[in-house]
C-alpha cells in the first residue's frame, strides 16, 4: 500500500486532499446554511408540517428496498455466474450487459410509459422499482464478477469435495466472502434509488405514491417560490443517504477497491 513518510510530505497530501474536497463541500454547506435562513430551524418544521413528509418517506423507502433486494439477488449470483461457472457464451452475454450501461434514462421513458400503461402498472411503485433496478444491474454486476474472479477456486472445489452442491456453494462459501462489494453494492444503490428524480416525475402522479426527491416541489409553484424551504427539504432527503454510508463505509471502501480491480 502506498504511504507517505516524512512530513513535508504528509502535510502536502493533506492540502491536496482539502483543496479537492473544497469543490464538493461547498454546495453542501450552502445547502446547510440556507436551509437555516430567514426562520432558521422552523424551516424544517415548516417541511414536517406540510403533513407529507411521511407519506413520501414511506414510498422512497419501499422502492429503494425493492430495488436494492433486486440488484443484490441478480448482481450476486450473475456476478458469480460469469466469474465461476463456465456457460457457453458467458462472455458474449456480459459485454451485451455491459453495453446496456451506455443507454441514457431518458430514451426509455417513452417506452416505458407505454408498457406501464398497457400493464396497468402506472402510478404504482413497481414503475419506478423495475426500471431502476434494471439500470443498476449492468455496472453492479461487473463490480460483483471482478470480485468473484478473486475468490480462489479452491475454495469451491474444498466445497464440493465436502458433498456440496453448486447453489450451496454459492449461498454457504461465496456469498459470506463477498460482503466488502454487497457493502459497496448496496449503498450505490440506495443512492440512485433514493435520488431518483425523473422516473418518479413521470410515473408517480398521485400525491400519495410520490418520494422524498419531489418533496422540494411542495414549495414551487406558479406563485410560490420558498428557497430556504426547498432547501431544508433537501436537507431531510439526504439524513438517511448520509447515516447508510457512515454505517457501511468500511466495507464500501473495501469493495469497491476490490471490484473495481481485476
Amino acid at each position: 500500500m502506498f504511504e507517505v513518510r516524512g512530513l513535508p510530505g504528509k502535510i502536502g497530501l493533506q492540502l491536496l486532499l482539502l483543496i479537492m474536497t473544497i469543490p464538493y463541500a461547498i454546495p453542501l454547506v450552502q445547502m446547510i446554511v440556507g436551509s437555516l435562513g430567514g426562520i432558521g430551524f422552523l424551516n424544517y418544521k415548516a417541511v414536517w408540517d406540510t403533513g407529507v413528509v411521511p407519506t413520501y418517506f414511506r414510498n422512497s423507502v419501499i422502492i429503494s428496498v425493492g430495488v436494492i433486494a433486486l440488484v443484490y439477488v441478480f448482481s450476486m449470483s450473475a456476478g458469480f455466474g460469469f466469474a465461476k461457472l463456465h456457460v457457453f457464451g458467458k462472455e458474449i452475454f456480459f459485454w451485451m450487459i455491459l453495453i446496456a450501461m451506455t443507454l441514457p434514462e431518458v430514451i426509455l421513458l417513452s417506452p416505458l410509459f407505454v408498457t406501464f400503461q398497457k400493464l396497468r402498472m402506472f402510478d404504482t411503485l413497481f414503475a419506478v422499482i423495475f426500471p431502476i433496478a434494471a439500470l443498476q444491474l449492468p455496472f453492479t454486476i461487473l463490480l460483483a464478477r471482478n470480485f468473484d474472479e478473486g475468490i480462489p477456486n479452491e475454495i469451491m472445489e474444498a466445497g464440493k469435495i465436502d458433498g456440496a452442491n453448486i447453489w450451496q456453494v454459492f449461498l454457504h462459501i461465496i456469498l459470506p466472502l463477498t460482503k466488502p462489494i454487497a457493502s459497496s453494492i448496496i449503498v450505490l444503490t440506495l443512492i440512485n434509488s433514493w435520488n431518483a428524480y425523473l422516473m418518479p416525475l413521470l410515473f408517480l402522479q398521485s400525491s400519495t405514491m410520490q418520494t422524498v426527491t419531489l418533496l422540494p416541489q411542495y414549495f414551487q409553484g406558479e406563485f410560490t417560490n420558498d428557497q430556504t424551504k426547498i432547501l431544508a427539504s433537501a436537507v431531510i432527503t439526504a439524513i438517511p443517504e448520509v447515516i447508510v454510508y457512515i454505517c457501511m463505509q468500511k466495507n464500501f471502501e473495501k469493495g469497491m477497491s476490490a471490484g473495481a480491480l481485476k
